[in-house]
């Protein structure tokens, strides 16, 4: 049975120096709403956030926004969030990545700065803990993730890394291969559908 309903995306809130990477978030985005799949994302509606938001809005998808209150003329306008199915805002960063963890059943990292390493660095660090089994993409579009990919095979070359086995990230180059690369990950792992809440709540 796929436990496959919504997937979190983290990117950047910024285009990026190449035009693929707005164009494979407008790909995802797209791909998620065709599967049926919810959209979980940072509630950014510029760069390569609006453009993931705008994909699957324009397939017909559903989309849920979490954005904390202080980003919101930052990252987004508030008529473009009125067009989100569901918008949820948040008093800080702690409870919009608490909050995202828990509506999600799949991760992916799109290309983004530091604010995206750091969101997808903490999910992966969970499943190394054992606090969930959920299926961790890197969009490595044109390679963005090459670097950190590197990193990762570095410290576990280097013994940083004890539980490799619970850190199996996917690495998918092509945008319109994710969709079914999550969904066949779903369906080989009996994946939590929710965040734990005692986990949560020590975090």
């Amino acid at each position: 049975m796929n436990t496959i309903r919504s997937v979190c995306v983290y990117c950047g809130s910024s285009p990026g120096r190449d035009e693929a990477y707005i164009k494979a978030g407008h790909t995802l985005g797209r791909s998620l709403a065709k599967s049926g799949l919810r959209l979980i994302y940072g509630g950014g509606t510029k760069g390569i956030m609006g453009a993931v938001a705008d994909g699957a809005l324009k397939a017909g998808g559903k989309v849920t926004g979490i954005i904390p209150r202080f980003l919101i003329n930052k990252e987004a306008t508030e008529t473009a969030l009125d067009k989100l199915d569901e918008l949820l805002i948040t008093d800080n960063m702690h409870e919009r990545k608490h909050s995202m963890f828990e509506k999600s059943d799949a991760f992916v990292a799109l290309p983004g700065g530091i604010g995206t390493v750091e969101e997808i660095v903490e999910i992966m660090t969970w499943a190394q803990l054992g606090h969930h089994r959920k299926p961790i993409v890197f969009a490595n579009i044109k390679g963005f993730w090459d670097p950190m990919l590197a990193l990762i095979e570095h410290m576990t070359t280097e013994g940083f890394i004890h539980t490799a086995q619970r850190v199996k990230p996917l690495v998918v180059n092509d945008p319109e291969a994710i969709v079914a690369a999550i969904m066949v990950a779903g369906s080989s792992v009996d994946a939590p559908t929710e965040g734990v809440r005692s986990v949560i709540d020590k975090m």
